[in-house]
């Protein structure tokens, strides 16, 4: 099933991995290296209507989805943010924490509100797009 929101993040081009109940999905605009979309992917507007099984879904997704940003980029903390104010299914920005810059592409990428809270309004500029991004979290995605 594909809502508003997934499409809103540029589902499926920004696909990193599908569950039955979420969807893991690149940020389009990366607050930190890494930042990602946790999104619902039915059409419930407020957290406690998701179904039973998404919960325990969730567990499974969070593990995951923390193993591999840590193995592609070793961050220090994760934030998750439901803010849901524009954007109305239920979804979680996933945002990386680095207390030093992340390397990428020769190039440093620091957390410019470390250890404050990050500025989601905020994005880096990448030359080279998120695509290398996308794709080092999808191969370190467990099996």
């Amino acid at each position: 099933m594909t809502n508003e929101t997934m499409l809103k993040f540029n589902y499926p081009d920004s696909l990193i991995r599908e569950y039955e109940h979420w969807a893991v999905l690149l940020r389009p605009a990366q607050v930190t290296i890494g930042s990602l979309v946790l999104a619902g992917r039915g059409e419930e507007e407020r957290f406690p209507d998701l179904p039973r099984d998404a919960f325990g879904e969730l567990k499974k997704v969070a593990g995951e989805l923390e193993y591999a940003l840590s193995a592609a980029f070793a961050q220090d903390k994760i934030n998750y943010l439901m803010l849901m104010m524009v954007d109305r299914q239920v979804h979680y920005h996933v945002i990386p924490r680095y207390s030093a810059p992340v390397q990428l592409d020769g190039r440093d990428y620091p957390d410019e509100d470390w250890p404050g809270p990050p500025d989601v309004t905020r994005a880096l500029v990448l030359p080279d797009g998120a695509a290398a991004i996308q794709e080092r979290i999808a191969s370190a995605w467990p099996a």
